[in-house]
C-alpha cells in the first residue's frame, strides 16, 4: 500500500512537472511571437553615410525569413526566436560595388549581427544585443 501511494505521488509530480514545462514553454513562445516584430520593416537608428540616403534595415516576414539591408548590399537571413533569445542565420548576399567606406561598414555590421544573441522590444524600438555593440531598429510606419 505504501509503495502504491509513493508511486502515485511520483507520477502526479512528474505529470505536474511536464505540464508546467509545457505551458511555460508555450507562454514564452507566445510572448516572443507577440513581442518580436515579425511581418515588419525596421530601420536602424543611424544617419545615412555621406553621399547616400541608405540606412540599414531589417525586413522580417512571418516565419522569420527576411533580409538584412546593409549600407551597400543585402543579405538573406533567417531569424530564429525563442523567448528573449534570437539567432540570426545569414545566407546569400548581393554583390553590388559601393565605395570602400560603405562596404567596410557592411562587413562591420554583419560581424555585429553574427554576435547577436538577445532581443528586447520597447514600443517601436527593437534592440538586438549580444556582442559589444547593441543595434537599435525602429519599426517603419507608413
Amino acid at each position: 500500500m505504501r509503495v502504491v501511494t509513493a508511486y502515485r505521488d511520483y507520477v502526479r509530480r512528474c505529470v505536474v512537472g511536464v505540464l508546467a514545462c509545457f505551458f511555460g514553454a508555450m507562454a514564452a513562445a507566445d510572448a516572443a511571437e507577440r513581442g518580436f516584430p515579425f511581418n515588419s520593416e525596421l530601420m536602424m537608428d543611424a544617419k545615412p553615410m555621406r553621399g547616400s540616403k541608405r540606412v540599414p534595415m531589417l525586413v522580417i516576414r512571418a516565419q522569420g525569413e527576411g533580409t538584412i539591408e546593409g549600407w551597400c548590399n543585402d543579405v538573406k537571413a533567417q531569424f530564429v526566436v525563442a523567448g528573449d533569445t534570437v539567432t540570426i542565420l545569414t545566407g546569400a548576399s548581393t554583390e553590388q560595388q559601393c565605395p570602400a567606406e560603405r562596404m567596410r561598414a557592411d562587413e562591420e555590421l554583419m560581424a555585429v549581427i553574427m554576435d547577436i544573441t538577445h532581443w528586447r522590444r520597447e514600443g517601436d524600438l527593437l534592440t538586438l544585443r549580444g556582442g559589444k555593440t547593441p543595434l537599435r531598429f525602429r519599426t517603419m510606419t507608413n
